[in-house]
């Protein structure tokens, strides 16, 4: 078995260290200190830079501008840009772009992926449902207007990254058949609007409300699993930014243990502290095995005991209570200094409750998982 990365992998995982090398995590006010949004918008210089490296297209065939690859690479580069704590909406981006690509109409997809292969376009989803606990697809309805053959929107979605700065909302909705659809919406549109919602990270979210939405018939996509895949590639690359964020986050324990004196020694020399950060690494190289096998299954779609659901799962456990362990144990070995607003660990805290309950926290994976092992039973 090899477990090495590709050439054209690596080629995006160095493209990407050059470009988040450079991003300083505290470019934006601290959201500890900010009452509303730290930022009206994300970072648009660094969303250029990620455009002229080539690192928005990756997934896109080359017809569109893209390099054709897999999620494995996403994942490597979503990795990247979380040690930078990026404020970029690429991973709803590069999700709803490949969704496009694999099941949209022509018309959409001459419409919108060059364009947003070149970054011109900007491109999020909705994922959270109404409340953030139940199913997004169950949030909005979909029916077609069966004289003209439009299709009528209404609901509402919560917490939707970055969209007051998209151009174009995935959001999921149900059909009276029972179907679920993809409506691609453009922003602004008539009869959609946004109220302010603020996550933990300081950033903008979007409550987006759908009142009698018309869209014609290209910016549906229809297909039965399309759903179900752009939300498995979005929860796998929610788990590779919790994976980046801890990875720096136990670095910076490091770098502060070693340099930290007490009683004429390093703290890191004290078995106390060095067993807790073995216990952290622990809890990073978990969640690294889980993720690949996971963005390895949506890749590849290859068989497996379970279905591709259940590695995701699995991945998304991990993630979530991982990241949780490391960003708490970095807090007690930092001591006051973790507290801080002018060193950034405080910041990564933040970010990580974030991705810690994003897409679900770990209780709902594990309710997942169950479901899967009892339909699926092993041996």
């Amino acid at each position: 078995m090899d477990f090495t990365f590709t050439e054209e992998q690596q080629a995006a995982v160095e493209a990407a260290k050059a470009v988040f090398g450079a991003v300083a995590p505290d470019s934006v006010p601290s959201p500890a200190l900010t009452p509303g949004a730290v930022a009206d918008d994300f970072d648009r210089a660094l969303w250029s830079t990620l455009a002229d490296a080539d690192l928005l297209s990756l997934l896109l065939a080359p017809e569109h501008g893209g390099a054709d690859l897999d999620a494995i690479a996403l994942c490597l580069v979503l990795r990247e840009s979380a040690k930078a704590l990026a404020r970029v909406p690429l991973l709803e981006h590069t999700a709803t772009a490949v969704a496009v690509q694999t099941y949209g109409s022509a018309e959409l997809k001459e419409q919108i992926l060059p364009r947003a292969a070149r970054g011109e376009l900007v491109l999020t989803a909705a994922a959270s449902g109404r409340t953030g606990h139940d199913p997004a697809q169950l949030a909005v309805s979909a029916r077609r207007d069966t004289d003209t053959g439009i299709w009528i929107l209404d609901g509402t979605q919560t917490g939707v990254p970055w969209a007051h700065n998209a151009d174009h909302i995935a959001v999921p909705a149900h059909t009276p058949q029972g179907r679920t659809v993809i409506a691609v919406v453009p922003h602004p549109h008539e009869g959609l609007t946004l109220a302010e919602q603020i996550s933990t990270t300081g950033e903008r979210l979007g409550e987006l409300h759908l009142d009698s939405v018309r869209l014609d018939p290209h910016q549906i996509i229809e297909t039965d699993e399309a759903w179900d895949r752009l939300h498995q590639l979005l929860t796998t690359g929610t788990c590779a930014l919790a994976l980046g964020l801890g990875e720096r986050v136990l670095q910076m324990t490091g770098d502060y243990t070693s340099k930290r004196e007490q009683f004429g020694y390093p703290v890191a020399t004290f078995q106390a502290v060095a067993v807790q950060a073995a216990d952290r690494y622990i809890d990073l190289r978990a969640m690294e095995a889980t993720l690949w096998q996971a963005a390895w299954r949506i890749s590849t779609q290859a068989g497996g005991a379970l279905p591709a659901a259940g590695d995701i799962a699995v991945a998304k456990i991990w993630a979530s209570e991982g990241v949780r362990r490391v960003v708490q144990t970095a807090q007690h070995l930092h001591g006051g200094f973790g507290a801080d607003t002018d060193y950034p660990l405080h910041r990564y805290h933040a970010w990580a409750k974030q991705l810690e309950l994003s897409l679900g926290p770990a209780a709902a994976h594990e309710e997942t998982l169950g479901d899967l092992l009892a339909a699926h039973p092993l041996g």
